[in-house]
């Protein structure tokens, strides 16, 4: 006859039902552990507003950053609406505007982006092509805000 294990286990449990049993609680423990060190993800809102030219970025409801953005200017248009960021670039050079730099693009649109810019005068004013475009220093602390959080827990809302 096994030898048995008596107690907080149950009546007469042999050696191989106890070793089951502290697998088990030893792999559901390093799954829990595992799920408490993930990254907590939060929610991100970029808040566009073409009227007057501002973005507001909120984390978790929390309004975190208020900067001046240039979106489309007369006959280039920035779509309004909600979207969610599709592509992002570290670096990219427009295909369509003479190799134009885009640092820290966050494509959201086809190929409407949100994305830093070195013509900062024009910031606060109507200046672009349809982007969004914002200071270098902004469109870094965006860029791996987002990518940080992720690009599903990212929102964009373009309005006015």
């Amino acid at each position: 006859m096994p030898a048995t294990i008596t107690g907080l286990w149950g009546a007469n449990m042999n050696w191989r039902s106890f070793g089951r049993r502290v697998r088990l609680i030893l792999t559901a423990a390093a799954v829990l552990s595992g799920l408490a060190l993930a990254p907590a993800r939060a929610e991100v809102v970029v808040q566009i507003d073409k009227s007057s030219q501002r973005m507001t970025v909120s984390v978790d409801g929390a309004a975190r950053y208020t900067w001046p953005v240039s979106t489309g200017r007369d006959g280039y248009g920035t779509p309004s609406g909600t979207f969610h960021p599709q592509t992002m670039a570290r670096s990219w050079f427009s295909r369509k505007y003479y190799n134009a730099p885009m640092p820290h693009a966050i494509f959201f649109y086809y190929g409407f982006a949100i994305h830093g810019t070195n013509d900062l005068t024009r910031l606060g004013g109507p200046a672009s092509h349809g982007c969004v475009r914002l200071h270098p220093s902004n469109a870094a602390t965006l860029f791996a805000l987002v990518e940080r959080n992720g690009p599903r827990n990212t929102r964009i809302e373009i309005s006015n």
